[in-house]
């Protein structure tokens, strides 16, 4: 049985997480605006100062998303330090959310040091493309702990990879592909805003043009990579071996079905569209929703059983 103080720690786990998912949109609003140098070369200070005294729009968004940034980071040092409180020696929960603030911390690095290396606004280098590329990485395993604390702070059992090696090997080609489609998203994503295009014609044509910047003639890439795992993770996660009485599970495995479907569509009506702000913004806000449930299907296919995690309790106690 779950108690009321753990019922309500697991439920400030899943609002943390929520918060963080809104945190990384406003971080891509920031990106899809060109508003990444609102505050200059300057971090953490915004132009030297500790608060803007004149900001005009760009530095605004920018200064507001390190003010929730900020807010994220002690969100995670808070949860951390409630677990720790709350659940024994041994508890899941406490790696998970341990890693949950190693990761937030080394997301707001990969942030500051996108500002300071000036890797923002209309920065075209391969550098910005590389930094963007490690930013989506961390981003998904930092979202992949706060889920996992969630998970197992609402009764999750603890996981155990080496006892379905077959399953796990399945389950990580669908994080491999998921990441690598992230990362080619994150790319294009990149293309899209630093070179607009006023028509599909036209945008198809840059992308197939030999003299095109290689951001543009990468957003090729994307829609590929992005069909054939969406196709996979559609036909495949309900297949994905579970429990009997795994309803967490089959929820999950739904969810991995339903939302790549929309992923993929999201994904080319963001093409046609011509990769509007809002709709860059729904696409990254899919991609994030699919990660988190390939991430609680994966918690729920390779969990212990019952009797061996019985037996871990007993031990740590």
């Amino acid at each position: 049985m779950i108690g009321s103080m753990d019922r309500r720690l697991a439920r400030v786990a899943w609002l943390v997480l929520g918060y963080v998912v809104a945190v990384i949109l406003w971080g891509a609003y920031v990106r899809a605006t060109g508003s990444g140098a609102g505050c200059g070369a300057h971090w953490p200070l915004c132009n030297g100062e500790v608060v803007p005294r004149a900001p005009d729009a760009e530095m605004i968004v920018e200064f507001s998303h390190r003010i929730t940034s900020g807010l994220a980071l002690l969100a995670v040092v808070a949860l951390l330090a409630w677990v720790r409180r709350a659940t024994g020696h041994g508890h899941p929960a406490r790696r998970a959310a341990g890693w949950s603030l190693v990761l937030m911390l080394t997301e707001a690095a990969v942030g500051a040091a996108l500002v300071l290396f000036q890797l923002v606004a209309d920065n075209a280098s391969m550098a910005r493309a590389l930094f963007m590329a490690v930013h989506l990485v961390n981003t998904f395993l930092l979202l992949a702990c706060l889920a996992l604390t969630a998970h197992f702070l609402s009764g999750g059992r603890p996981v155990r990879v080496s006892s379905r090696p077959v399953i796990a090997g399945v389950l990580a080609a669908g994080f491999a592909g998921l990441l690598l489609a992230g990362v080619s998203g994150a790319i294009a994503a990149l293309g899209d805003t630093l070179f607009p295009a006023t028509s599909l014609a036209e945008a198809l044509a840059a992308d197939l043009s030999a003299s095109s910047h290689v951001l543009i003639r990468l957003r090729l890439l994307h829609p590929a990579i992005a069909v054939a795992v969406g196709l996979a993770l559609v036909f495949g996660a309900t297949r994905v071996p579970l429990g009997a009485g795994d309803h967490r599970g089959r929820r999950a495995a739904h969810a991995v079905t339903a939302l790549a479907a929309v992923q993929v569509a999201a994904g080319f009506l963001n093409i046609v569209l011509l990769a509007p702000v809002w709709m860059q913004l729904a696409h990254l806000l899919v991609a994030d929703a699919l990660w988190i449930a390939l991430v609680l299907l994966a918690a729920s296919a390779l969990a212990q059983d019952e009797a061996a995690t019985a037996a871990r309790v007993t031990r740590a106690a």
